[in-house]
């Protein structure tokens, strides 16, 4: 069975935000150093890679992402492409007009590219308006291929409060550039990414991946 990983490499070079810790490894035990195994010990923020913001990252005493409900991030969801407007780059709500009926998750594609390893502050953001869309109808995940779904200069976050009082869980820094997408209507599939379970945590890499769905299933469409 085709399986698209969607999720970005976590190495050194991956991207993080300004500021944020990036991915380094220590090795505790090495194997040619004459230790009965190899051991690495990792330090990175929580937000490196993809990655599934819970409530408490925004928040005050929202919840942990131990404790989210996992079957947000189980099941069929629908890829579409999308195009950044306006300064900051946010997705236009018209763009998502007609596009969304039966969708109970949602992955946004703002661009055909992808490279971890590069922060661009003018990536396009999902912004409260589209926000609002999304959360009247009755998605219960969405995700975008960007870093957050906020401009990155937001202090106040206004869409990451939208979803999160709809009740909608989070995806952010996908790689959707492999996967085929129909992109006048988008395309179905079924998705698989569960985030860590770190007691406290306001956020958890996700191995996130796509699979096409079976035909009986895309007849339902």
């Amino acid at each position: 069975m085709t399986i698209y990983d969607i999720s970005e490499p976590i190495e050194p070079q991956t991207a993080v935000f300004p500021g944020d810790t990036p991915f380094s490894v220590e090795w505790v035990a090495r194997l040619e150093r004459g230790d009965s195994c190899n051991v690495s010990t990792m330090r990175m923020s929580v937000h490196c890679g993809s990655h599934s913001d819970a409530p408490l990252h925004y928040v005050p005493g929202g919840q942990d992402i131990a404790s989210v409900a996992l079957d947000r991030y189980l099941g069929r969801c629908r890829v579409l492409e999308v195009t950044g407007r306006g300064s900051p780059k946010l997705v236009d709500p018209a763009d998502l007009a007609g596009r969304l009926e039966g969708v109970e998750r949602l992955l946004l594609r703002t661009s055909r590219t992808h490279d971890h390893r590069r922060f661009d502050p003018d990536f396009t953001a999902l912004g409260p308006d589209a926000a609002r869309v999304l959360a009247a109808s009755g998605l219960r995940l969405v995700g975008i291929d960007s870093p957050s779904m906020d401009h990155a200069a937001s202090k106040d976050l206004p869409a990451h409060h939208v979803l999160a009082a709809a009740g909608i869980a989070l995806l952010e820094n996908l790689d959707l550039s492999a996967v085929p997408v129909d992109p006048e209507r988008g395309t179905d599939y079924e998705l698989i990414a569960l985030p860590l379970r770190i007691v406290g945590g306001d956020s958890a890499p996700v191995r996130a991946v796509l699979r096409p769905l079976r035909r009986a299933d895309s007849a339902t469409r």
